[in-house]
């Protein structure tokens, strides 16, 4: 199966959830991976981290938009995450602060992901 065939098929199979969820494990195992890293691997780091940020600054975006579904405490939640990250995703960078944080953060959320995911499926 050719790569636009397998993605093709799983677009219609995928939830947006689940779309989410996968994207979550992929940025989150980027981090995870950014962390191991000798502090040398700076480029590697930073390629990571600047990912992770862009996620969220892609979810903020997609919350400030009137047609959003989400509920707006849930929006105000995200987006207010999103500038948390931002923030300290500058302090890693600067500072050398520690990466687990915002790795707790995208576990935090698939969690989340996952028993909506669970939920849907169930019903």
């Amino acid at each position: 199966m050719s790569l636009n065939a397998y993605q093709t098929l799983q677009k219609k199979v995928e939830t947006p959830r689940e779309t989410e969820y996968r994207l979550f494990t992929q940025v989150t195992r980027a981090l995870i991976e950014a962390a191991s890293l000798p502090k040398t691997e700076i480029a590697r780091r930073m390629d990571a981290l600047d990912w992770n940020r862009r996620v969220w600054t892609f979810l903020a975006s997609d919350c400030y938009d009137p047609n959003n579904a989400l509920p707006e405490q849930l929006r105000a939640g995200i987006i207010s995450l999103s500038i948390f990250v931002g923030k300290y995703t500058s302090e890693i960078m600067q500072k050398d602060a520690d990466i687990e944080t915002l790795i707790d953060i995208n576990r935090t959320i698939m969690q989340g992901l996952a028993g909506q995911i669970e939920a849907n499926t169930a019903a």
